[in-house]
């Protein structure tokens, strides 16, 4: 495992230094929908990150998000080339690329790497969480009300009742502040070095939270989904991440507002 997360960390590193080059660029920008983009600087990550895997791990599995899945999931890589791409077409300096290798189900090592702030994230399951070098913890927050916590809203969320406004409108009148980053992968590399005490977004896509359910995991947190299930790799998922000790306080927000399945 320590040679896949060397080359997953070159990998990103490499995808990184792509997208950089390009921000703040004139670009071609595609609309997947109303809201949901696409770049040039996308497809040019994702392209770099599927021909590696595929030279250096031949018949292996990809999940990726513009080009889909292809191979096997016994043992699978779940990329996201351009996490924050509407940041990144407006100049917003938060967005991220997001690689992670499974076996199954069981997340085996994660790398999220920050290409403005030059910042690493990675770890590998039973090795702990890092960030550039530096062991992560999750912080110690115990209480809602004291708390800092983010979140995401679909693409659809001007045609769909379920949008995550209700969830959001809950915990605004609980907590200290809610942040919406416009990065999954970076809100859960953030849980994970205890700048957020917790995160939670509906309908997300494996790719968006493999790597960053496996550092909070590995920083001493809890991943879930809103009903205290712990799978993350179902498409579409919902992701409910804390430091543990805010974890069922949330969860009952959460429950509040949402029937159950």
């Amino acid at each position: 495992m320590e040679d896949r997360l060397r080359f997953a960390l070159d990998l990103a590193r490499q995808a990184g230094a792509l997208l950089r080059e390009g921000y703040g660029r004139a670009m071609q920008v595609e609309h997947k929908s109303e809201i949901d983009l696409v770049t040039e600087h996308d497809l040019r990550s994702e392209r770099l990150l599927i021909e590696a895997i595929r030279d250096a791990y031949p018949g292996e599995g990809i999940v990726s998000e513009e080009a889909g899945s292809e191979g096997t999931a016994a043992r699978a890589w779940y990329l996201d080339p351009l996490d924050g791409t509407t940041n990144f077409t407006h100049g917003f300096p938060v967005f991220a690329v997001s690689i992670a290798y499974a076996e199954g189900s069981d997340i085996r090592l994660g790398v999220i790497y920050d290409p403005l702030r030059e910042e690493t994230f990675h770890a590998i399951a039973g090795g702990g969480a890092w960030l550039n070098g530096q062991r992560l913890h999750v912080s110690a927050v115990d209480r809602l009300e004291r708390s800092l916590l983010a979140t995401g809203f679909p693409y659809d969320l001007r045609t769909n009742p379920d949008n995550n406004l209700n969830h959001f409108a809950a915990f605004s009148m609980r907590v200290q502040a809610v942040r919406r980053l416009g990065s999954a992968a970076l809100d859960l590399a953030y849980v994970a070095a205890g700048r957020l005490d917790g995160f939670w977004e509906l309908r997300l896509n494996a790719w968006d939270v493999a790597a960053g359910a496996l550092l909070v995991r590995e920083a001493g947190g809890v991943v879930t989904d809103l009903w205290g299930n712990p799978a993350v790799l179902a498409t579409p998922t919902s992701v409910v991440a804390s430091n543990g000790r805010l974890h069922e306080a949330m969860l009952e927000v959460l429950r509040g507002e949402s029937p159950q399945p």
